[in-house]
């Protein structure tokens, strides 16, 4: 099975003009994120707006494609990557540019849930500790998401779900096992295409989170659990959390 890892990287972003070139531990966000990438995927690509960011990976010795300033999410952008690039591969990895931390056994769990055909599109999912706080848990911006038995994504929520009836909110995950989700996709080409084609659904215009589109079309969205928490860098105020993380595990 051919895959191809695509990593979309945007200079405009409204918390964090130039994101990507910013420097980490002296070299750009993005470069991080390839060479991590690469240690896993043959094929890895940084799909961007802006020649700056071209430029940047170039000078690194890794490949961009340039792609429209046009597009809703970073799924579309992968995908006119994918398409731009000619690429016969089965699986398109969508990396997120942000994420400098990302770990190999992350991207290798992805990987490994494409044995399985049918799995349409894969993601990760980490669980929260049994002392999360309530404030951590009702954080909308973290969103949550219910498993079927085998793993299969039932559904994605900003809200807590699933309500515990009876028991004190302070308790809930002393009392089941609640799971963030990690913003990290695969894609079966076809489920790509397809996904790309399809109209904002009724539940992702509620939740603003475009996978409920996946959902609500009747794909699969197979997921793997990881224990590892990374640091994805939204301010400048998190690429200076990231600066000392990668002190402190240098100094370890």
């Amino acid at each position: 099975m051919q895959f191809l890892a695509i990593i979309p990287a945007r200079y405009a972003s409204t918390r964090f003009p130039g994101k990507p070139l910013a420097l980490l531990g002296g070299e750009p966000i993005v470069q991080h994120v390839y060479r991590r990438a690469a240690s896993v995927f043959e094929r890895v690509a940084v799909a961007t707006d802006d020649e700056r960011i071209a430029d940047a990976v170039a000078a690194f010795g890794g490949q961009a494609v340039m792609t429209s300033d046009k597009h809703r999410s970073g799924t579309d952008r992968a995908y006119e990557a994918f398409v731009k690039l000619g690429a016969d591969a089965d699986v398109v990895v969508n990396i997120q540019g942000d994420e400098p931390f990302v770990h190999t056994s992350q991207l290798q769990a992805i990987k490994s849930l494409f044995d399985s055909p049918e799995t349409d599109i894969a993601t990760l999912v980490k669980p929260f500790p049994a002392d999360t706080s309530w404030e951590v848990l009702n954080n909308p911006n973290s969103p949550k998401v219910v498993l079927a038995a085998d793993g299969t994504a039932l559904y994605f929520s900003r809200s807590v779900i699933p309500f515990l009836r009876g028991i004190p909110p302070t308790e809930w995950t002393s009392r089941h096992t609640y799971y963030k989700h990690i913003g990290l996709y695969a894609y079966r080409a076809a489920s790509l295409q397809r996904i790309t084609a399809l109209n904002a659904g009724v539940l992702e215009q509620a939740e603003s989170l475009e996978q409920l589109r996946w959902l609500e079309n009747g794909l699969r969205i197979r997921t793997a659990v990881t224990h590892i928490e990374t640091i994805g860098i939204d301010t400048p105020q998190d690429l200076t959390r990231a600066q000392q993380f990668l002190e402190d595990s240098a100094a370890s």
